[in-house]
């Protein structure tokens, strides 16, 4: 891409922000809550309100004739809780079990309701050892006593530990069981119901995921004698199809594009107003206005992409990173990605691309973009601060792969410190997004002020990255081609990213 540059070149953005109105992009929001008023409350990928939203971006911006539009289909793995999960203990003693206090359903679990006798694999530890992955139950066929053939029912209990919970979900299923229970394995940091993921679509028996107290006490009691439980998950988990969409500008260097990438889908559960309807309205608004400025015309090519399927594992934007050839990639100067800027109790967070002040994936380059966004907020006399490069939204593909990235967020389940309550006003003790990954993620989720805010500065960085003549220097950290998401653990994005076929 060139030599390096200290810093990119400033531009002036007032003529894009001042056209860039809080009027325009709440009339995209409004447009997304219909939309997902009209398909069950969601915009989640692989369904009706998905498309419907992707069809609305793309006919805002064919309209223009400023754009070349693509969408970019793709396969991923969809999941759907159609009804509570129910765990019980029958005999001895009845006990029912409190759904996400005691369990969870995996994801990708199949659907099922099983009464049967409980049985331990092979290899629990129980106390726990030491560390982590001390436990081996359930990663080898052996460790399973072969199930009796029906009618009589059997459920597997196995503890965290080692291998993936895929790998012992699949042995149970092997060994002929009808349920699994995994619970967790009981170290600090691994004794809560067990919230992971089987890492797509396959199984097709219930399987939960248990905390250890309910795990420990239930292996105690087969040790005395016949355990009966119940599994009840009523679930959806098949391959869909979903899409990104491309808007790219028919001028500028196409050596140093610039994509500006938001999630387009919801979470299943809610219509995703805020999450992430304020990234994609927000860069839908900054993208018509550039397009009615008639004299704008940009240095480099800006591509703007709203992203698919990011709340069931980045699918979207790995798949476009993945579809690049080696040249293309090079082609892309920077990565700016825009997820949840409008959080009720909001800080401005900006990201640590240099991993000066946090424990962050910062990369060579992404200091410079980190720059352009606090620069700007210190010109208009506004406080924000770091928040990490964590690997939970959307420009993870791209620092893997040695490009440039960063962005803007405003917090999601997190709490708000005093500090930041008393910089930013809003609410110590709360979290900054109270609805996050809920049904009540819509319309009056969002603070208009954070968002006014925001997206001044969105319209601010993309006028900067495209106008600029310098380069920006790739990051040495980028781990490659194909690199597997291994998930989210901690920052602003869903839990089952964070158990990711963990061990």
């Amino acid at each position: 891409m060139g030599s390096a540059a200290s810093a990119a070149r400033p531009s002036d953005s007032a003529e894009l922000r001042q056209a860039v109105t809080l009027a325009g992009i709440m009339d995209h929001e409004e447009a997304f809550q219909a939309i997902a008023d009209l398909n069950g409350g969601t915009r989640a990928s692989g369904t009706p309100g998905y498309d419907a939203s992707l069809a609305y971006v793309k006919g805002k911006l064919d309209a223009t004739n400023y754009f070349n539009t693509r969408v970019q289909e793709f396969d991923f793995d969809y999941f759907q809780e159609l009804a509570p999960a129910q765990f019980e203990r029958i005999s001895p003693n009845p006990e029912p079990y409190v759904l996400n206090d005691d369990f969870v359903t995996m994801e990708y679990s199949g659907s099922g309701d099983v009464t049967g006798d409980l049985v331990p694999t092979n290899d629990i530890v129980i106390p726990p050892g030491p560390t982590a992955s001390t436990s081996h139950s359930g990663c080898e066929p052996g460790d399973f006593t072969p199930a009796p053939a029906p009618p009589v029912l059997q459920v597997a209990l196995i503890q965290r530990g080692t291998c993936t919970f895929a790998t012992k979900a699949e042995n149970a299923e092997a060994a002929g069981y009808d349920a699994v229970v995994i619970f967790n394995e009981g170290q600090d940091g691994r004794q809560e119901a067990l919230n992971g993921t089987l890492g797509g679509v396959g199984a097709t028996i219930p399987v939960i995921g248990a905390s250890y107290a309910v795990g420990e006490e239930l292996y105690t009691l087969t040790q005395s004698g016949r355990v009966s439980v119940r599994v009840a998950t009523t679930t959806q988990s098949e391959t869909r199809t979903t899409a990104n969409l491309l808007a790219s500008t028919k001028t500028g260097r196409s050596d140093r594009t610039v994509v500006v990438g938001s999630h387009l889908d919801s979470v299943v559960e809610g219509p995703g107003i805020q999450d992430n309807g304020s990234g994609s309205a927000s860069d839908l608004e900054v993208a018509l206005q550039m397009a009615k400025l008639g004299g704008f015309e940009p240095r480099n090519k800006v591509r703007f992409a709203w992203w698919g399927a990011e709340e069931s594992g980045l699918l979207g934007s790995q798949f476009y990173v993945d579809s690049l050839t080696r040249r293309e990639r090079k082609d892309i100067a920077v990565n700016l990605t825009f997820d949840m800027v409008a959080s009720p109790n909001y800080v401005r967070f900006v990201y640590d691309g240099d991993a000066s002040d946090t424990d962050s994936l910062g990369s060579t380059g992404s200091g410079v973009v980190e720059d352009v966004f606090v620069d700007y907020f210190e010109s208009k006399g506004l406080e924000s601060e770091p928040t990490a490069f964590d690997g939970r939204t959307d420009y993870e593909a791209f620092i893997n792969v040695g490009i440039p990235a960063g962005g803007l967020f405003t917090g999601a389940e997190e709490i708000k410190t005093p500090e930041q309550a008393a910089i930013y006003g809003g609410t110590a003790g709360v979290a900054y997004d109270s609805c996050y990954h809920l049904a009540c993620d819509d319309i009056n989720n969002l603070s208009i002020k954070a968002l006014d805010e925001m997206s001044d500065a969105i319209a601010h960085s993309t006028v900067t990255f495209a106008q600029t003549t310098s380069a920006i220097q790739g990051t040495a950290k980028g781990r490659g081609a194909g690199h597997q998401r291994k998930g989210r653990s901690g920052g602003h994005k869903s839990e089952y990213q964070g158990s990711h076929l963990r061990r």
